[in-house]
């Protein structure tokens, strides 16, 4: 294996830092402080569409994971070209 450390894809990033966000809003809609973001939002089951969307942000983002972990294992099996 390489002993240079993996890194974590830009698309990648982005989505969690988005799901993170998502989720601390849903937090703050299920404890019944929406109203500090927006007032439509003092409703806790608003919440919900936020904590669906952190979800969905995560499950996307772990996808440029898997992508560029499968496109690591790929290039470290091939034999150098040339050889």
């Amino acid at each position: 294996m390489n002993a240079t450390p993996a890194r974590l894809p830009l698309a990648a990033l982005v989505l969690f830092v988005l799901a993170a966000l998502s989720l601390a809003a849903a937090l703050l809609c299920f404890a019944g402080s929406g109203t500090l973001l927006h007032p439509a939002l003092s409703d806790p089951m608003a919440g919900l569409a936020f904590l669906v969307s952190a979800i969905a942000l995560a499950g996307t983002g772990a996808f440029p994971l898997v992508f560029a972990r499968l496109a690591r294992r790929d290039a470290a099996s091939k034999p150098p070209p040339g050889s």
